[in-house]
């Protein structure tokens, strides 16, 4: 199956803009910016055959370039990361089986979350969108409940039904455990993994309808899949004894570094 891999990038992000171009430091003092660290964890996926920046910036395009990624300019009316997907994919010309989102936000991504992913999709007919979950430790969701009780938005989390087909997705803590748990315990709690893989008529379908009201509450771009009945398959996947986090707000910057670090990312 031909798949293209997507970074979108914006540079008017409302919580942090300019977040696209943030200088993070790696493990030999090297600094990238956040869209050349997506981009290299989009490169190491196996079995993709095409990767490609969507932004509708001209310094997120310059930059792009600079450090040898492709480029496609899409439209600033573009909603969220899976509308600019659908652009870009439309501008290519089509032809590709599965499209992968890989927001640029998520440096730490491994390849084995994006392969584990396709794979996933290609293998169940029956599922238009996929998307990774990853159990949480007690460190993970210790972390998500210091967030929220500081009114930070940390990671997004899921619930699925026996068929790992989604039922929800939320940036409170869900589902709910009076339990305390140690940095080590495993958890009934998944973190959702900001990283999708559409089918080309879910995805050209998508853009068409209008955001529903989880959507809009949540501010979860999946939600509108859920809201129009399509389904989305969780696929578990494994961090190895890698550590995940996307870049969501300023103060996540030194824990993405300190992350970068003890992965000896240069």
């Amino acid at each position: 199956m031909k798949t293209l891999i997507v970074i979108p990038a914006r540079y008017a992000s409302t919580r942090y803009p300019g977040k696209p171009l943030v200088a993070l430091t790696g493990a030999t003092g090297q600094a990238r910016t956040l869209i050349e660290r997506s981009w290299r964890a989009a490169m190491e996926v196996r079995g993709a055959d095409r990767v490609v920046v969507a932004t509708d910036d001209d310094r997120i395009r310059k930059v792009a370039e600079g450090f040898g990624a492709e480029v496609v300019m899409t439209s600033p009316a573009c909603r969220n990361g899976t509308e600019r997907c659908a652009e870009a994919h439309e501008a290519l010309g089509g032809g590709y089986d599965i499209i992968v989102n890989l927001q640029g936000d998520a440096p730490l991504t491994p390849a084995w979350f994006v392969e584990d992913l396709v794979t996933g999709l290609a293998e169940d007919p029956s599922s238009e969108v996929a998307t990774p979950v990853l159990r949480c430790d007690g460190r993970a969701l210790n972390g998500f409940l210091e967030d929220r009780r500081a009114g930070r938005v940390g990671g997004t989390t899921a619930v699925f039904g026996a068929g790992r087909k989604a039922l929800y997705f939320s940036k409170e803590v869900i589902p709910f455990t009076g339990t305390t748990y140690a940095d080590g315990d495993e958890t009934p709690v998944f973190h959702h993994v900001g990283v999708y893989a559409y089918r080309p008529a879910a995805l050209a379908a998508y853009p068409g309808w209008q955001p529903g009201p989880l959507e809009m509450l949540e501010g979860l771009e999946q939600l509108r899949f859920l809201e129009r009945e399509r389904p989305v398959l969780c696929v578990e996947v494994q961090a190895r004894g890698r550590q995940f986090w996307e870049l969501n707000n300023p103060e996540d910057v030194p824990r993405i570094e300190a992350m970068l670090a003890a992965m000896g990312a240069p």
